[in-house]
């Protein structure tokens, strides 16, 4: 049978020492570019506001998993609010797979990412953090969109300074009914259910960190400054949460990451 192209071009090519040399030079340079095209030529690059926010629990998700990663901030003028590094980066369109929003994630292979949610997720699977099955990883989000669900009714509850059509007064009689009934209940409810998916102390599903585990520390242990006291105190009951929350302050990746991440307010 006939040899295939190429040993058949390099076999007539001995007869020329000068077009031998020159064409294995070329292989020699297709084959190094094929090599590093195929294998990835950076670490993934995670864009956000110099703050916790809606990116925290993607920060402490990359603790948790030990992988290095680019923690690209833009620097928010705390007299104005303005942060003219995000401007220039939608300008730029950097940030249109999240709508001209922060976060945004870079993936080696050049994939960008919006919506911080998503890109929880996807840190979690990259990161070992869900489950062996698609039954677990289901019971993993809804233990999440349980602590999500807290999140979006202490937001609804409208005690925040933020809050503009309500009184002081108002407030903080919403503020206190929020974390000394409401919130006791709803930790509750998720307490029970998390009995019932715990293998181990501790963990929320099965007897390994899982992305919920992370999920339910982000609520008890990284809220506000000002709601953390009240937090801890409408947890107090919940055994099962609160051993979740303190074995995932306790992992070492996540401790180096709390006591060295810039200080942020909120």
């Amino acid at each position: 049978p006939r040899p295939p192209y190429s040993i058949t071009v390099l076999s007539a090519a001995m007869k020329s020492p000068a077009t031998t040399l020159l064409l294995l030079s070329l292989l020699s340079a297709t084959y190094a570019f094929a090599a590093s095209s195929a294998s990835p030529t950076s670490k993934l690059q995670l864009k956000y506001f110099d703050i916790r926010g809606a990116a925290e629990t993607c920060r402490v998700i990359l603790a948790l998993g030990q992988e290095d990663y680019d923690d690209a901030r833009y620097i928010i003028d705390p007299a104005t609010f303005q942060s003219p590094e995000f401007v220039e980066a939608k300008e730029n369109g950097d940030l249109k797979m999240n709508l001209n929003r922060a976060p945004v994630l870079l993936t080696p292979d050049g994939q960008t990412i919006g919506q911080s949610k998503a890109i929880e997720r996807y840190l979690a699977r990259r990161c070992g953090l869900m489950g062996r099955t698609p039954e677990d990883d289901a019971i993993i989000d809804c233990i999440a969109e349980h602590c999500r669900d807290v999140k979006d009714a202490a937001r609804q509850k409208g005690f925040s300074k933020f809050t503009k059509n309500k009184t002081d007064e108002e407030k903080a009689r919403d503020r206190s009914e929020w974390f000394e009934k409401d919130m006791p209940e709803m930790l509750r409810k998720i307490d029970e259910a998390i009995q019932e998916t715990s293998a181990s102390t501790g963990y929320s599903f099965g007897n390994t960190p899982t992305y919920a585990d992370v999920v339910i520390w982000a609520l008890l242990r990284d809220c506000f400054a000002a709601d953390l006291e009240d937090t801890t105190k409408a947890a107090e009951k919940c055994s099962s949460l609160n051993a979740v929350a303190d074995q995932i302050a306790s992992n070492p990746g996540v401790s180096k990451w709390l006591k060295e991440r810039p200080e942020s307010s909120w």
